[in-house]
């Protein structure tokens, strides 16, 4: 029997590009995570609030007004006067994310689920091998500097020794008068 593959819900780089790092953690909004579920925000945190146990600080946290005010100003969450919400957004780290399928339980929530943390898996790699890349710069400037250092002692070299042909010894003054050398023969 051929197995039938969904198509994807959303692309994997445009969830990348929702997950935000927050306290050392990466997270997504409440918002975003309800919008990819295709439910409400409200229908979203109600159904983690009913099962609030599987949610630890680690899994989820709500935002504090200056985290808050940060995203809004960037343009992450929405402002009041655009209906608002009266209390502070969640955040779900990926152990969270990985939490709301078993709680919100549909298959949306299981495909939606599968194409976040493929995200997640995609930054680990990413940042994984900007810090492989980085270990290389490092190294190749590190080579280069051993380079330069040894070109630039040579360089020394060279100029000291073009100094010293460029200023030839001062010729030594010859003696006025008759000097006999008396041991020395012609």
């Amino acid at each position: 029997m051929a197995s039938r593959r969904r198509p994807a819900l959303m692309p994997v780089e445009h969830i990348s590009r929702s997950i935000l790092v927050l306290r050392g953690h990466k997270v997504l909004l409440d918002e975003e995570l309800a919008a990819l579920y295709g439910v409400t925000t409200g229908a979203l945190v109600q159904a983690v609030k009913r099962n609030i146990s599987r949610f630890p600080s680690d899994f989820m946290f709500q935002l504090t007004t200056t985290e808050r005010n940060v995203l809004r100003s960037q343009s992450v969450i929405s402002t009041p006067s655009r209906g608002g919400r009266r209390y502070m957004p969640y955040v779900f780290t990926e152990q969270g994310v990985a939490m709301l399928s078993s709680v919100l339980g549909s298959e949306r929530a299981i495909a939606v689920n599968i194409e976040i943390m493929r995200a997640f898996v995609r930054m680990r790699e990413l940042l994984a091998s900007n810090k492989e890349l980085a270990h290389r710069i490092d190294e190749l400037e590190t080579r280069i500097e051993k380079k330069l250092a040894t070109h630039d002692e040579a360089i020394a070299a060279i100029l000291s020794a073009i100094r010293q042909l460029m200023s030839p010894p001062a010729p030594k003054p010859r003696p006025i008068g008759f000097t006999a050398n008396l041991g020395e023969k012609r």
